[in-house]
């Protein structure tokens, strides 16, 4: 009898070190500290021109290698943010994803993994440009119109995505449920108020979206009933998320899930074209103030926060921005806030113009060097 108990535990322990990766017992802010900070793939697997694999590309980023991933860990990024857009590769009116487009994520996903970084995959573009005709598999729209077939969506998409990636991964793979769901075409598609009924009503859904790709990825046991997972508010929008009207998801697992907010702030500076090209003290004041609240309503509760996506254009203004890095890269680490820089590869300005609209690159994907390693030391200068 001992010898046959023995083997069940020789044989259990073989089964569990091979066949699934032991998630470590850490808490969501705990696991934000470990993340460093990171970089966003993307206009790449988020692209929505076409349905195939060749919609990698389509928005004119080259292929994803595995030496662009392998040279992006080695530059200091200890996290990726891997935005995908499912609902342009639904094959079937069950809603099932595209085998050979679930394989292509999972490959890009492996080689960050290997790499030992925390992979961040999300739902990316696929919030409907309207409720009307909201149709079957056609994505989500956060308001009381497109709730059923939005439930519908979240649920089917998250299922299968979990089905894919559970026991082979451990807590360095982190799921994101949502990507700035809003009101599209809308006058409140950036901005929420709790004065206004569309707005409170699309939180509502928002609210209840949420809860349904948790559910769905808790019912499908493993690793990912306990899997660190990253919620939105409306827009991803820190002013959003700290409104009242948006609730964090109930959760089975304790101290797992992760608020992500967005912050290219002051979007004046960070964002805006032409906008402020001048760093300035009040423009500090700005966002460390932002990050001071978020970890006082949020980090200091138990729920984690990641700033899934960040960053200020190129205005042919490096000094300043490189001041505006180092210190926004400094205060959200001083309040256990990760940043993801987001890079959608459009770098260059042309000569005499003001053409600064989305020039949010910084990796070069093909050289595996930076565009302006000036940034790139701002940045790490004030990682812990």
């Amino acid at each position: 009898m001992k010898k046959i108990i023995c083997l069940c535990l020789i044989m259990a322990t073989f089964t569990v070190g091979v066949f699934s990766k032991e998630m470590k017992d850490i808490s969501a802010t705990e696991v934000t500290k470990l993340m460093g900070t990171g970089w966003n793939l993307g206009n790449t697997l988020d692209a929505i021109a076409g349905r195939g694999l060749g919609s990698e590309t389509s928005w004119g980023q080259p292929k994803t290698t595995k030496q662009m991933i392998d040279n992006l860990s080695a530059s200091g990024m200890k996290t990726i943010r891997i935005p995908v857009s499912w609902s342009n590769h639904i094959i079937d009116k069950a809603g099932t994803i595209d085998p050979a487009w679930m394989a292509r994520v999972k490959e890009i996903v492996d080689w960050a993994i290997a790499d030992d970084m925390y992979v961040i995959l999300n739902c990316h573009h696929d919030n409907a440009e309207t409720p009307n005709g909201l149709t079957a598999n056609k994505g989500y729209y956060p308001s009381s119109k497109g709730l059923k077939e939005s439930v519908k969506f979240v649920k089917r998409t998250w299922t299968q995505i979990a089905k894919t990636f559970n026991n082979d991964y451990d807590e360095h793979l982190i799921f994101e449920t949502l990507n700035e769901p809003r009101l599209r075409n809308t006058g409140v598609e950036w901005t929420y108020s709790s004065n206004d009924s569309d707005c409170k009503d699309s939180m509502n859904v928002l609210n209840k979206l949420n809860q349904t790709a948790v559910d769905a990825i808790r019912a499908s046991g493993g690793n990912n009933a306990k899997r660190f997972i990253m919620c939105p508010s409306y827009a991803a929008a820190p002013e959003a998320a700290l409104n009242s009207d948006f609730k964090m998801p109930a959760d089975k697992a304790k101290e797992k899930l992760i608020l992500s907010v967005h912050m290219y702030t002051p979007y004046s500076f960070a964002g805006q074209a032409p906008g402020a090209r001048t760093y300035t003290p009040a423009i500090q004041n700005s966002f460390a103030a932002m990050f001071k609240k978020l970890n006082t309503n949020f980090v200091q509760n138990g729920i984690g926060v990641v700033i899934g996506e960040y960053g200020a254009v190129n205005k042919n203004n490096l000094e300043d921005r490189v001041k505006w890095f180092t210190n926004y890269i400094k205060y959200s680490q001083q309040n256990n806030l990760p940043a993801v820089l987001w890079d959608n590869g459009a770098w260059r300005v042309p000569n005499g113009t003001t053409e600064y609209s989305e020039k949010f690159g910084y990796y070069n994907r093909l050289k595996g060097d930076w565009y302006f390693p000036e940034i790139l030391e701002a940045i790490m200068s004030e990682v812990k």
